[in-house]
């Protein structure tokens, strides 16, 4: 029996090391496929940014979808919205739907994790994909992901004027002053992701009855405020500021005058690091 040929493929996440990742392999590996686990959930710009990529590449992104989308994973987790610990979402509509694509096959999984970076990357739980970090073992760091982006013409996705992140627009990652930009830019997904909190909160009430629902039965996608709550404009004006000192402090520690650079220095997420499989 003839033994299959081994699959080169990069997942892509939609940001700006991954998409610098398929810029840099286009002419080193001649069949490298080019994949994206779509949940249906991400920003505008995220898939505008996959269009001008496929459009540079020459050739068709795959599309991979969860047979069931978010909401049926909702509920099949109780109505519980995924959060840095639980995050089912990247299991279900990501990571899921990317190793059903692969199947037995052996594969070089591509990963755009930078030389400059300490994280982890994507665990695979078959035995059959093989993470390879191009970047690392070529030691390029930030600087030559802004070279790749800016020579290719591509550039970085729009969303970085607003939030240093791809990913779901209602990302549980996200800093707070990223949700107000969220509602800056995107007012009609700010309020959906206000109603999936506000969902939860009308199934516990009817749950409990009349008893008040107490702190520890609240859910909400920052661990300590609901969507209503930040968005106030008292609330709002006082998470601004924060991040506008912040911005100061990060720059005077920055050697870099570039804002992603700023941008990298800013980190309010305290606890486990964003899913690799989302980010890179």
């Amino acid at each position: 029996m003839t033994k299959k040929p081994v699959r080169h493929i990069l997942s892509l996440s939609g940001g700006k090391d991954s998409t610098a990742m398929a810029i840099f392999l286009r002419d080193k590996i001649p069949d490298l496929e080019h994949v994206f686990s779509d949940t249906d959930k991400e920003l505008p710009e995220t898939y505008e940014y996959l269009d001008k990529l496929e459009a540079y590449l020459g050739e068709k992104i795959v599309r991979l979808r969860s047979d069931y989308g978010f909401d049926h994973w909702l509920q099949v987790y109780s109505g519980f919205l995924p959060s840095a610990r639980m995050r089912w979402c990247t299991k279900m509509l990501k990571i899921r739907p990317f190793e059903t694509y692969i199947g037995d096959d052996e594969v070089n999984m591509y990963i755009g994790i930078r030389a400059d970076e300490n994280r982890g990357g994507y665990q695979p739980y078959k035995s059959n994909i093989h993470p390879v970090y191009p970047f690392i073992e070529a030691g390029m760091t930030i600087d030559d992901i802004h070279d790749i982006l800016e020579q290719s013409g591509i550039g970085f996705p729009g969303y970085y004027s607003w939030r240093s992140r791809s990913g779901c627009y209602f990302c549980f990652f996200q800093q707070k002053r990223e949700w107000l930009g969220l509602k800056e830019h995107h007012p009609d997904l700010f309020e959906k992701a206000k109603w999936y909190e506000e969902e939860f909160v009308r199934k516990k009430q009817s749950d409990v009855g009349t008893k008040k629902i107490t702190n520890e039965e609240r859910h909400t996608w920052n661990d300590d405020e609901y969507l209503h709550e930040l968005e106030q404009p008292d609330r709002a004006l006082k998470i601004l500021e924060r991040h506008k000192q912040q911005v100061i402090a990060a720059k005077k520690r920055c050697k870099s005058n570039k804002l992603l650079d700023v941008f990298a220095q800013l980190d309010e997420i305290d606890g486990p690091l964003p899913c690799s499989f989302c980010h890179i």
